[in-house]
């Protein structure tokens, strides 16, 4: 007898720390994958490159190399692959940099995320989940953030073009009753993690001897999420479209489309300086540090309320802050060789 046909999920920034880790355990789960990917020079492309050597080197993962907001990219990947579902990663990360260079988060967000959304319409896929992130909820203090607060005030305009994709993507799932996940999540780190990400930074730097820029003075609190337990929610998520029935008082499936915002964070506000304590502990260093003041766009706390994502699947996050780190530093001291 032939081969069952696998069904078929598009990622976008398939060679992305998030991207790379949600390909390898959809193709862990028997999916076909196709990837896109700009590999553009926001970070060490070499890292990139690494990511999508192991993918490429697995049966079932192709790799297209395009930027996402370049017309007709999105819909001729569509048009052949006919996806059943779309994890949507691909974007301009970094609030600091969206200081620097608003058009980059202009045109990759907002512009690419129209040209997937135009796309589905098209050729509708059973469910797809887009990335936004914990930076939409801005300068909203009443903490933990739950999913149905306000988040009308964003700090920078990396957070405001996410919050833009929400509202596009809101719109899309009303008007064609294109089911769509929009998944918050906070801090994430791990083994493979990006180079501009405070984790990444500070381990480099701490294993260099060289001094750590450590902002607000150090009064800073993040959920820090580690990278297996984004995935591991997002793929339970997978099966969890949005319908018309919420799933308790506190859902914020919208009233008129199949449509929810989603947290994906640890449920636990962690001070700054406990992270770099592990990091410390984990390295097996002292770290130097320069206390600095906070910068622009940044916020000094995030905190998720997770219990949409428990409801919805049964699943809480949960890695300890002390084992996810340590992971981490195991793998960089492996990938650089220190």
């Amino acid at each position: 007898m032939p081969e069952p046909v696998k069904p078929c999920a598009l990622v976008t920034g398939s060679s992305g720390f998030i991207g790379a880790a949600i390909s390898h355990a959809l193709l862990d789960a028997g999916w076909q994958i196709i990837g896109i990917d700009s590999m553009n020079d926001y970070y060490d492309v070499t890292l990139k490159e690494a990511r999508r050597e192991r993918l490429t080197a697995r049966d079932g993962f192709s790799d297209v190399i395009e930027k996402i907001e370049s017309p007709g990219v999105m819909a001729d990947l569509f048009a052949r692959h006919r996806p059943r579902i779309v994890i949507h990663l691909a974007a301009q990360a970094g609030v600091r940099y969206s200081i620097e260079n608003p058009r980059a988060y202009f045109e990759a967000n907002l512009g690419g995320t129209f040209e997937l959304l135009e796309a589905a319409r098209a050729y509708p896929p059973k469910h797809m989940l887009l990335a936004s992130t914990s930076s939409a909820y801005g300068a909203n203090t009443d903490m933990p953030y739950r999913e149905t607060d306000r988040a009308d005030h964003q700090m920078s305009f990396y957070a405001a073009t996410k919050k833009g994709c929400e509202s596009m993507a809101h719109s899309y799932a009303h008007l064609y009753g294109m089911p769509i996940t929009m998944f918050r999540f906070f801090t994430v780190y791990g083994p493979w993690g990006r180079p501009d990400m405070a984790h990444f930074k500070f381990t480099d730097r701490i294993l260099k001897g060289e001094p750590i820029e450590v902002y607000n003075h150090g009064d800073m609190k993040r959920d820090f999420t580690y990278i297996s337990d984004l995935v591991q929610a997002l793929m339970l998520l997978v099966d969890r479209a949005p319908g018309s029935d919420p799933v308790g008082p506190n859902d914020s499936l919208s009233p008129v489309a199949p449509f929810r915002v989603l947290n994906i964070g640890n449920s636990e506000a962690v001070p700054l300086l406990d992270f770099i304590a592990a990091i410390e502990a984990a390295t097996g260093k002292t770290s130097k540090q320069t206390l600095m003041a906070i910068q622009p766009g940044d916020v000094p706390a995030t905190w998720a309320d997770a219990s949409l994502l428990k409801s919805l699947t049964g699943y809480q996050p949960g890695t300890d802050i002390r084992k996810g780190v340590a992971a981490f530093v195991d793998w960089y001291r492996g990938f650089y060789g220190v």
